[in-house]
């Protein structure tokens, strides 16, 4: 893993754990990858504190398209009796798609995404070929039903495949600003798909 694409990752590394560095910025993967299918397992600490988007919050980014949160996101944060905007929640495609389910374990609790990823295809001149697709399941429970993504994550305003184009890219994990004890990630693998 790296930071800001380029230099050594500077999260924390501890019984079979990485966990969230929030001065060091977000990691991604040396590999970028098309499609392929990924298994993550995550933990907010027990002793979590905050409330809505200031607990726990994080993100997979299934495709990274450059620094910062450029790409296309997979809510982490901490749903469990934690109320938050329905497209914000975790296991939603963050500002997008809510899940089909709430299947967030307790704060302390290892929880698992299993992540099928259809990558994006364009025509040489920029426009959308077949969009990308997601299915999510967490936890065991399906969540994400081969959906169809808009486009990238877009914090403000609606996502689309305008200037959007891509081949094979990274997979990301977030270091969120929001002032809650940091998450870990751990059993981290990736399969990928021809």
């Amino acid at each position: 893993m790296t930071n800001n694409r380029g230099t050594a990752a500077a999260w924390t590394v501890a019984d079979g754990a990485l966990t969230v560095n929030k001065r060091s910025g977000n990691i991604e993967t040396i590999k970028s990858f098309g499609n392929y299918q990924l298994h993550i397992e995550w933990r907010v600490p027990a002793n979590i504190t905050g409330k809505g988007q200031a607990r726990g919050n994080s993100g997979i980014f299934l495709a990274s398209l450059g620094k910062g949160d450029a790409g296309y996101e997979l809510q982490v944060l901490d749903s469990y009796n934690n109320p938050t905007y329905v497209n914000g929640q975790a296991s939603s495609i963050y500002k997008q798609f809510i899940p089909l389910a709430n299947a967030t374990k307790a704060p302390g609790e290892w929880q698992t995404y299993d992540v099928i990823w259809t990558a994006p295809t364009f025509e040489e001149n920029g426009d959308v070929k077949t969009p990308a697709r997601v299915t999510v399941i967490h936890n065991g429970v399906l969540v994400q039903n081969n959906i169809t993504l808009l486009g990238p994550t877009q914090y403000i305003g609606q996502a689309s495949y305008k200037n959007a184009k891509f081949g094979a890219a990274p997979i990301k994990l977030q270091s969120h600003g929001d002032p809650s004890e940091p998450l870990s990630f751990r059993n981290i693998w990736v399969r990928e798909i021809k």
